[in-house]
């Protein structure tokens, strides 16, 4: 049986190639096995790196379409490196496409909201608007706390939606 370190070189091996009936299948059968830890990181650095759209589009579809849990912590990782704009408003994007609970990391989200571009933004509002139903009043509330707190680094275009965040999170902590 392939260990996951042979799994995870043979991903990348397939990657590089650059042929899209191999990649497809790969990632086809990543989609059957059980997570592999790693296996995130490389599709995500192929994805910054990569000009095939067809192929950044299967990685994208990949990730939109997670559903371990435990591959929460490994798209956070992600998104805490230095990636593109784009690359990291792709990564945060995944998050709420997945469906999974990303709430134990809104505190990551509100961060980036701020220090984000303003697609970034975006969607980091919406990992935090599906996530607000798994907070406690508390947590809503240093939330709303930490916002505000780092609203002089919000201007432009995010002022808008940054008002119409804490509107939100304000209002639902108040059922």
């Amino acid at each position: 049986m392939n260990s996951p370190q042979n799994k995870r070189k043979e991903l990348e091996h397939i990657l590089t190639g650059g042929n899209f009936v191999k990649i497809d299948e790969a990632i086809k059968n990543l989609r059957e096995e059980s997570p592999i830890r790693g296996v995130i990181e490389i599709l995500v650095s192929h994805y910054e790196s990569g000009t095939d759209q067809k192929v950044m589009g299967l990685i994208r579809e990949f990730l939109n379409d997670l559903k371990d849990q435990a591959s929460c912590v490994e798209v956070i990782e992600e998104i805490n490196k230095n990636h593109s704009d784009s690359t990291r408003a792709m990564l945060v994007a995944s998050c709420w496409q997945s469906g999974l609970d990303y709430s134990g990391f809104v505190s990551d989200f509100a961060e980036l909201f701020v220090s984000g571009d303003f697609a970034t933004a975006i969607e980091c509002f919406t990992v935090i608007e599906s996530s607000s139903g798994h907070l406690t009043k508390a947590e809503k509330a240093a939330l709303v706390g930490q916002l505000k707190k780092n609203a002089s680094g919000v201007s432009g275009e995010k002022t808008a939606l940054a008002m119409e965040l804490l509107y939100f999170l304000e209002q639902t902590d108040e059922d």
